[in-house]
């Protein structure tokens, strides 16, 4: 009773007190895909290996078992009706083959039909004379017998009694699988039966080893496909382990390092994948830095001077208004800077240029229109490309047209000339291309600044370079970006006392371009 009371006391936690639901965890994962993924990649291979070939191991041995007893049971019945058969045969002729001589009668038939037999170990071969009082007479084999049917008269009453031909019973020894026929000379008082049985057990235990063997092979066998399952998911996965220790040794520091491919199989593909998920990465760690580098050193002198004059700012009316038209035009150059610097950044992008069919003479037309109001400038349109297409993107073309545009003014004064135009022409590669150039009629370009003028920051030491409304070093540095997401390049030619030619050089189709998307 204690117990029972104590049985009655006892709770279990439901599986939602328990934190488990139907099996998963709270994050939704069932709990064999938590221990599953905890296991490594071999031993999972591994086992599922052996899994697979485990079930298919029972599933033979099951089905031989199935077929090898069925055999066996057919083999017995089989010797049973041929042994039937033969007596049939005997006592059909009714003459005995040693005298040639008639039967007396059914014990005699009986007797001599036993005596020349040689029954097979698991087999009985018996004799029933049947008399009209008492059991029957039995005339026994004349070799031991398996199973001691002669004397089980239970047994032998119930054989006698059977309406079928054949039939099994369940002794102490097993299934006795038996046969009978019947045997008369014609007289109702002379009447036989002729039996034959068989242990089937005794037979199925054949069955049983080899069975019993099979399955020995089987256990080897699945011994041995594990052990080959380690060794090839050992060769398999070790491109796998190269991933990985290789991945292992790339840092934020250090993302040049990349993993040797081998061969063209799907680790080959992963690792390929995996090297241009590098690529992007160092590029865009690169394009961070940079962008955080050039911020901070352009942006150290504006901020400077905006906190040099609120410093210093009084309480004179003209004093304050001064101060804030400082620091109005100190934050929009910041500001300037800043679009610039995230301009560059995205130059680097597969979509900072989208490629369309573009009539080069439409948009050589459009860009004199937008750049004669930059300043007053004698603007000449100095010459428009055939009326043909070019896939370019227009408005990155026009940014870096108009950018050399206000180049052009920075270096000129009133009244002087700025020549613009496009041309289309076969380049060097035999490929069709598309130029577009602003000429100024200004000081031109110092031949030592020619090297370094497309870089970042870089200006020249001209006095124009250097005075108030110079800019940051990064308009030149912008052209040389568009020219090359489109697959091109940009140029300057400045023979000494005749000005300034910048021109961007782009391909005309788009299978020849860089990074643009048509």
């Amino acid at each position: 009773m204690a117990d029972t009371r104590l049985g009655s006391r006892a709770r279990t936690l439901p599986p939602s007190r328990a934190g488990v639901t139907g099996g998963r965890d709270r994050s939704g994962r069932s709990v064999a895909d938590e221990v599953g993924h905890r296991l490594p990649a071999r031993v999972r291979i591994m086992g599922w290996v052996l899994l697979l070939m485990a079930v298919a191991l029972v599933t033979v041995n099951v089905m031989s078992y199935g077929l090898l007893t069925r055999a066996e049971t057919a083999d017995v019945l089989g010797d049973l009706n041929q042994e039937i058969q033969e007596f049939a045969g005997v006592a059909g002729q009714g003459v005995d083959r040693a005298t040639g001589l008639p039967f007396a009668g059914t014990e005699q038939l009986l007797f001599n039909h036993i005596l020349r037999q040689e029954p097979d170990e698991n087999a009985v071969l018996l004799g029933l004379v049947l008399r009209p009082e008492g059991g029957p007479r039995v005339i026994p084999q004349t070799t031991p017998e398996p199973f001691p049917l002669s004397r089980r008269p239970d047994l032998l009453d119930r054989i006698v009694a059977a309406p079928s031909r054949t039939g099994a019973l369940a002794t102490e020894a097993g299934e006795l699988r038996w046969a009978k026929i019947d045997v008369s000379t014609g007289s109702p008082t002379d009447r036989g039966v002729y039996l034959v049985a068989e242990l089937l057990d005794r037979e199925q235990a054949e069955v049983t080893g080899t069975m019993y063997i099979l399955a020995a092979v089987s256990l080897v066998g699945l011994l041995l496909t594990g052990g080959a399952a380690w060794l090839v998911s050992g060769q398999i996965l070790e491109p796998v382990r190269l991933v990985r220790r290789a991945a292992a040794q790339i840092t934020e520091q250090d993302l040049s390092r990349r993993i040797p491919v081998r061969g063209r199989d799907d680790i080959a593909a992963l690792t390929r994948q995996f090297n241009a998920m590098l690529d992007r990465l160092e590029t865009a760690f690169a394009t961070q830095r940079e962008f955080v580098d050039d911020a901070g050193h352009e942006l150290r002198t504006p901020i400077t001077i905006i906190r040099g004059h609120l410093e210093l700012m009084g309480d004179d009316p003209a004093d304050r208004d001064a101060t804030l038209r400082i620091v109005s035009g100190e934050l929009d150059r910041m500001g300037r800077i800043v679009e610039d610097l995230l301009l560059l950044a995205k130059s680097d992008r597969l979509d900072f240029v989208r490629l369309e069919r573009t009539s080069v003479p439409e948009l050589t037309s459009d860009i004199d229109a937008k750049v004669r109001a930059l300043a007053d400038r004698r603007w000449v349109l100095e010459s428009v490309g055939e009326d043909d297409r070019a896939d370019l993107d227009p408005q990155r073309v026009t940014q870096a047209m108009v950018q050399l545009a206000q180049n052009a003014v920075q270096h000129t004064g009133v009244g002087d000339e700025i020549r613009i135009g496009s041309a289309l022409h076969t380049g060097e590669d035999e490929r069709p291309w598309v130029s577009f150039w602003v000429a100024d009629s200004g000081p031109g370009v110092p031949a030592g600044d020619v090297a370094a003028i497309f870089q970042r920051f870089s200006r020249g030491t001209g006095p124009s370079d250097r005075g108030p409304g110079a800019g940051a070093g990064l308009g030149l540095a912008i052209v040389r970006a568009i020219a090359e997401a489109h697959g091109g390049t940009v140029r300057v030619e400045s023979p000494p006392g005749a000005g300034a030619t910048f021109t961007v050089g782009l391909p005309a189709r788009a299978a020849t371009t860089g990074r643009g998307r048509p």
